[in-house]
């Protein structure tokens, strides 16, 4: 076995990165706050680009965390017939909905609504055109990291409404299994396995799906690998955060004593 040179350097990453796995911001933060000058390594002012090891000590202006405190993340209840990114096929993407006069009348966040919170408002996370329910939208890379970064396991629960063959009525009765257990743990999409799910049904005619992953259509695609129809799916909760009473159409801002 080949003995370990002690005096080996330590790996170095980009300083962006290096602060997005710190979770002080996301990347493209990272590269704002770098190119304002408000980022500091081992007391020098950083350049773009600059490659740092495990050991760098990151210092960040005061106005950085200002303008990071300003981020809003946003909570809707997503209808049918919105996509949630950019438009497609002549279809509105679900932020137009984000307008004062949509939000929930019970939001009790302190926030007031101001256009500017529009701005690199994204969703943090997919939900089909034909599904509704929990959709986030946030201006906070943080976020938007925890909840779709390469590592995130966060759990996104689904209630989804199904067929089986001729079957529309106690569907449960119905349906082998086996199959079930198969939902849970066993099946592929694009050549990989998926990981396991929590799986149960919650009536004859629905189950509860519980994911810690979320490729395109994933819900909509395991149903098919087994025989079932997905007649109608809606998300009802995202780490801790649950969709509650929120009206569909409505949105409100995640509190500040909120996490996911």
């Amino acid at each position: 076995m080949p003995e370990q040179n002690e005096n080996a350097p330590s790996p170095t990453s980009r300083l962006n990165k290096r602060m997005a796995e710190l979770g002080l911001c996301s990347r493209r933060e990272a590269d704002d706050w770098i190119a304002k000058g408000w980022v500091k390594v081992d007391g020098a002012v950083a350049p773009m680009g600059l490659q740092v090891g495990p050991n760098a000590r990151i210092e960040v202006d005061p106005k950085a965390r200002g303008q990071q405190r300003e981020q809003v993340t946003i909570l809707l209840h997503k209808p049918m017939g919105y996509v949630s990114g950019q438009a497609e096929d002549g279809y509105e993407p679900a932020v137009v909905l984000v307008q004062a006069r949509n939000r929930w009348r019970e939001d009790r966040a302190p926030h007031r609504f101001a256009p500017t919170q529009l701005r690199g408002l994204a969703p943090a996370g997919r939900l089909d055109i034909d599904s509704t329910g929990l959709l986030v939208l946030t201006q906070d890379g943080r976020v938007a990291r925890q909840l779709i970064g390469e590592d995130s396991g966060v759990e996104k629960e689904y209630l989804v409404r199904v067929s089986y063959g001729d079957a529309t009525a106690n569907v449960q009765q119905a349906f082998p299994p086996g199959q079930l257990a198969r939902l849970r743990h066993g099946l592929s999409l694009d050549g990989q396995p998926l990981k396991p799910a929590k799986v149960d049904w919650q009536n004859p005619e629905q189950l509860r799906f519980v994911l810690t992953e979320g490729k395109k259509r994933q819900i909509r695609r395991m149903c098919e690998a087994v025989g079932l129809r997905v007649v109608g799916l809606k998300r009802v909760r995202i780490g801790r955060i649950a969709l509650g009473n929120l009206p569909a159409g409505q949105w409100r801002y995640l509190a500040p004593h909120e996490r996911f």
